[in-house]
């Protein structure tokens, strides 16, 4: 039996994920120039930015505290536009297609 049958993990959550889709949809909004915004793209973008930031996973009500605290934390929202700026960049100059 595996652990995904012994135990229910519907409830674990990176709240990292919202903030960098946030952000994306901002900087993406405010971006003036030529950059692809094909599902694949946006899609790259998301995920390097999201492996480029601290995660915020959590799951209980004090995971959830924990969460909320880092998330006003300045340093970690530079962090996340940052991520997202430079994700950007890096699929604007290599999209995944031809």
């Amino acid at each position: 039996m595996g652990l995904r049958d012994q135990y229910n993990f519907e409830l674990l959550e990176n709240e990292a994920e919202q903030l960098v889709f946030d952000e994306l949809e901002r900087q993406l909004a405010a971006f003036e120039g030529d950059l692809c915004r094909c599902n694949d793209c946006v899609v790259d973008m998301a995920t390097m930015a999201l492996n480029m930031v601290k995660p915020l996973y959590r799951f209980s009500l004090l995971g959830t505290l924990y969460a909320a605290q880092a998330m006003a934390d300045e340093a970690y929202a530079a962090s996340v536009r940052e991520a997202v700026s430079t994700a950007i960049e890096k699929i604007r100059l290599n999209p995944s297609h031809d």
